[in-house]
């Protein structure tokens, strides 16, 4: 009898799991024909449970806490199957770990921009991004609608079914809220607290809480930006006319950092001539103002200068016919890198819808081809 009691205390089974991967969700204790013995230690660990399938048919949940696994604590397990008390297996079940811990920073984003209706600039189209962090409420209902028979459920595997509910929640938020896009910024926290509650119904459905959802940007075009910028830039102005001297005082002063270019010289030139008159004009005789200085003709247009990186350096500005000219000999590519005052960051010439033309331009054939 005393090595009967030795051996069964042998095989006696401590199932545990600690976990090191930081993204597994579920984990399943792996035993060799599924066998656990009467009166094995279940241990399941704060932001742990433990979940128990029989036969194919979801048996038990235990809570954090240590558990003898014995008739007197597994009252569910005693009605699926008699228990025996002898050295052998006494049922077969699998026994699946569910982290319910927070799972945090995970991104979301729109992959595609939302279009809506501003009060101010009419359809826009809009684009976002931000964090979520989710949680397991329910493990049998996560187990049920999600895992299935999965040995190891990591994070990944739902992540993008979620972002794709966010997503649409988003997009259907924004649309129909009536927030103006220049004050969006200072409603972000309410927006993600409103998607946060709009999706919490459908992720309850799978047995997931989400307890934050953050919006960390909401952006327009770039073309759109830029005439925000120019529109800010004109208000900071104030007076046209000194807006006008002062974008012609930047033109000869990025014309005169570039003297090789002919083009750059031939734009200051005419810039600075236009400026010297339009001042003398306004100035008059000693000093007088003319009553008829309204009628003076405007500067002429500024052309967009643009900057080419080239092997870690800058070059330029370039005037849009300097670079078809390098175009043609092969000194800039669909690839080259441009950037032009106001642009957000550098750009692919083939990004550029003013340069992508320059790539496209195909000469007629030579006479008597």
């Amino acid at each position: 009898m005393a090595i009967f009691d030795f051996l069964s205390g042998e095989f006696i089974d401590v199932i545990a799991w600690t976990d090191d991967t930081r993204d597994t969700i579920v984990w399943r204790f792996e035993r060799q024909g599924h066998e656990i013995k009467y009166g094995a230690k279940l241990t399941v660990r704060e932001g742990q449970s433990a979940v128990f399938v029989h036969e194919g048919q979801l048996a038990d949940v235990f809570t954090p806490g240590l558990y003898m696994l014995e008739t007197n604590n597994m009252p569910i397990m005693t009605k699926l199957q008699h228990w025996d008390h002898g050295f052998r297996s006494p049922f077969k079940s699998e026994i699946y770990y569910v982290n319910t811990t927070r799972f945090n920073d995970l991104k979301w984003g729109t992959k595609n921009p939302v279009i809506l209706r501003d009060p101010e600039f009419g359809p826009v189209r809009v684009r976002a991004f931000g964090t979520y962090s989710i949680r397991v409420h329910d493990p049998a209902k996560f187990m049920v609608e999600i895992v299935g028979t999965d040995g190891e459920f990591t994070m990944d595997e739902i992540s993008f079914q979620i972002r794709n509910i966010i997503t649409q929640e988003f997009s259907r938020v924004i649309a129909q809220s009536g927030i103006p896009v220049l004050d969006m910024a200072a409603n972000t926290a309410d927006l993600g607290k409103l998607i946060a509650t709009e999706i919490s119904g459908t992720l309850e459905s799978y047995g997931l809480v989400m307890p934050e959802l953050y919006i960390e940007n909401i952006s327009l075009p770039p073309a759109v930006e830029a005439a925000l910028d120019k529109r800010t830039s004109m208000g900071l102005a104030g007076d046209l006319g000194k807006y006008t001297q002062y974008s012609a005082a930047e033109a000869m002063t990025t014309a005169a950092a570039n003297p090789g270019g002919a083009m750059g010289a031939g734009i200051g030139a005419g810039l600075g001539m236009g400026m010297a008159a339009q001042m003398g004009q306004q100035a008059g005789p000693w000093g007088a103002r003319p009553q008829q200085a309204a009628q003076t003709p405007p500067p002429p247009p500024i052309e967009k200068v643009w900057h080419v990186a080239e092997n870690g350096q800058t070059k330029g500005p370039f005037s849009k016919a300097d670079l078809g000219r390098m175009v043609s000999q092969g000194e800039v590519s669909r690839e080259t890198y441009v950037w032009t005052p106001g642009q957000d960051g550098w750009k692919t010439a083939d990004d550029v819808d003013e340069l992508a033309q320059l790539f496209t331009v195909m000469p007629p054939p030579p006479p008597g081809a």
